[in-house]
């Protein structure tokens, strides 16, 4: 049985695209565009280039014009793309360094300090741990994680997505994407230990 997406701007303006309308493809790009580079940015870092990876992007969507169904919401066809990319990129940059810290890790909205990995009842951060080295080294952490722990916990923190949205965009289970984050935290909650105070947990 198929899913019903008739309630999804970016599905819809995809299938009205496809039948001709090229005023809808505009819609597509003014509505995820920043969506794209946001998540470009938050999970390769500031580097050069993203406004090309984000052109790439839509070339994508172009090229799959034909052939593209609605099978996923279209953020999930987007965020698969965007994966692939960065993953690509990644690769072809390894060895040039991992992440530049000397600005935020994503918009407005996201101060990547420590408080923002915690989960249940931890602790508020305190006002130290707002410091700019501690929220380098948040962003550096995040930096080293496995690609699809990385993807993984910055869709569900930052983008607020489901977990069975991130299976679909990693091509998982629900499950795994849940043991992905969590030894994500972990990861990060060893790595960032030295600056948190006795006793706190992140």
């Amino acid at each position: 049985m198929s899913q019903d997406y008739s309630d999804d701007p970016g599905v819809q303006w995809m299938l009205a695209w496809q039948a001709g309308d090229e005023a809808a493809f505009d819609a597509l790009v003014d509505r995820y565009s920043s969506v794209a580079y946001a998540l470009l940015t938050r999970f390769l870092g500031r580097r050069p280039g993203r406004e090309d990876l984000v052109q790439e992007v839509f070339l994508r969507v172009v090229r799959a014009r034909d052939r593209y169904r609605p099978t996923a919401r279209f953020s999930t066809y987007l965020y698969r793309i965007v994966f692939n990319l960065a993953v690509n990129e990644t690769q072809r940059l390894s060895g040039a360094g991992q992440l530049s810290l000397d600005q935020p890790f994503g918009g407005n909205d996201d101060a990547g300090t420590l408080g923002d990995l915690q989960e249940g009842d931890a602790p508020e951060p305190s006002s130290e741990l707002e410091r700019d080295d501690v929220v380098q080294a948040v962003r550096a952490a995040i930096a080293r994680l496995p690609e699809k722990q990385r993807m993984a916990l910055i869709l569900a923190k930052y983008h607020d997505t489901p977990y069975a949205e991130i299976a679909e965009v990693l091509g998982s289970s629900e499950k795994a994407i849940k043991s992905l984050i969590h030894r994500a935290r972990e990861s990060l909650r060893e790595w960032l230990a030295p600056f948190l105070r006795q006793g706190e947990v992140l």
